[in-house]
């Protein structure tokens, strides 16, 4: 008989929680990439593969595993823990040893198929045990997933200055292992539900379906969209910074240790932001006839933010206020576009393939990972006026936002004219 009683905070919500702030580090990549960079003496660049390769391995991994998660949850959760403690474990012994492919084995492959896993399995089980708001459910779980960075970034600044960059890796592996293997002992399928093999839906039947790459588009664009503008908002904010009289006088390392405080905090609100985001507009599609509203909102505010700056010309004027909305808001509907997805799916496909529908669509997050930061760079370095290079990206993000809007506007006047179908069938 459990010790702990059966109901879906210990087997959903707590699980989740574990599990997800537990992967979320791997958004803390920042933290010790330049590290891992000098240390191997090789440029930054070639060390950032490591990440683009942890998120390309989280979304295959999800599309090729997601029937899997449908038929063992417990399995899962425990490769998951597997792949992600000795991906992350492996990542300081490669560090240590200096063999820079094993930075790419270990936390690109390993750990990125133990983030894929990970990030699926708490899904259909929270909107199992929460069939009334199934969008706070999974928003609370994908939050976890976002704030993990704000947790663990200070904690592992400190473990880096107190035991080194190695040991770092392995104290939070066996930190992580715990967690996890709780999150493993704890999950479980609300009493009654039975695994149903004969009901599921093939991956085949699911991509014939043009809804599902309507909403595939959509999910990319809105991630390629917040991967460009956030892999460039410390550079935004040191331009908009630099213009304002307080700093303009200040030669580039007295500027630097001025603005470091700044930076900070900016980077701390986005993370909050992403957070209230990703419960936000998950929360509010429970109170919609239809949850391709909330994402809906998410490109109208972004495009709203995006013009807002292209009008005033906030980046080139330096109008704070501006680029901290378009910052802010965007982080927002980036993070409400992952916890707002699941539910979606789930009304297009039903509850009994959302693992299977929702790995599918985590692989525009494969995607996005490898085409977001390299959109970004590619238009900041091609820029024609290159005093101007920040505020040439915004437009393009305004266009692409539309495109996602036009794309998410179609699934739900579809999703429309097949209710008004069904009904008249019934009559």
């Amino acid at each position: 008989m459990s010790i702990l009683p059966d109901n879906r905070w210990t087997r959903a919500i707590a699980p989740a929680l574990l599990i997800h702030v537990s992967i979320g580090t791997v958004y803390c990549w920042s933290v010790f990439k330049q590290l891992i960079a000098d240390r191997m003496k090789v440029p930054a660049g070639t060390i950032e593969w490591g990440f683009s390769l942890a998120i390309f391995f989280l979304g295959m991994s999800a599309a090729f595993l997601g029937p899997m998660v449908e038929r063992d949850i417990k399995k899962s959760a425990l490769i998951s823990m597997v792949c992600f403690v000795v991906g992350f474990a492996g990542t300081g012994m490669s560090v240590e040893l200096n063999f820079l492919p094993g930075v790419f084995i270990f936390y690109g492959a390993i750990m990125g198929v133990g983030l894929g896993v990970g990030y699926l399995t708490p899904v259909k089980n929270l909107m199992l045990w929460f069939k009334d708001n199934k969008g706070l459910a999974t928003g609370i779980a994908v939050a976890g997933f976002g704030l993990a960075k704000a947790i663990a970034s200070p904690v592992m600044e400190w473990l880096i200055e107190g035991v080194g960059l190695v040991k770092m890796f392995y104290i939070l592996a066996l930190v992580y292992a715990i967690l996890m293997f709780v999150g493993f002992l704890l999950i479980k399928r609300p009493q009654g539900y039975v695994y149903e093999p004969d009901a599921q839906v093939s991956r085949g039947s699911i991509m014939r379906r043009p809804v599902f790459w309507a909403i595939w588009l959509a999910f990319y664009i809105n991630i390629t969209c917040g991967l460009a503008l956030i892999s460039q908002e410390k550079d935004i904010l040191r331009d908009v910074l630099r213009q304002l009289p307080s700093y303009s006088g200040l030669d580039d390392s007295a500027f630097a240790v001025a603005i470091a405080g700044t930076v900070g905090v900016v980077l701390a609100v986005d993370a909050v932001f992403n957070t209230v985001g990703r419960l936000g507009f998950s929360t509010l599609s429970d109170h919609f006839a239809r949850r391709e509203t909330a994402y809906v909102i998410i490109f109208v505010m972004s495009i709203a933010v995006c013009v807002v700056e292209i009008a005033t010309g906030g980046i080139d004027n330096a109008l704070l206020w501006v680029v901290l909305a378009m910052l802010f808001l965007v982080n927002a509907g980036y993070g409400g576009g992952f916890s707002t997805l699941p539910v979606l799916l789930d009304q297009h496909f039903g509850i009994k393939a959302v693992s299977t529908t929702h790995g599918l669509a985590l692989s525009a997050w494969a995607m996005a990972g490898l085409s977001g930061n390299q959109l970004a760079s590619f238009v900041v370095n091609h820029a024609d006026d290159q005093a101007h290079r920040y505020a040439t990206l915004i437009p393009i993000l305004a266009v692409l936002y539309a495109i996602a809007l036009v794309s998410i506007i179609w699934v739900s006047r579809r999703r429309t004219r097949a209710a008004i179908a069904d009904d008249r069938a019934e009559v």
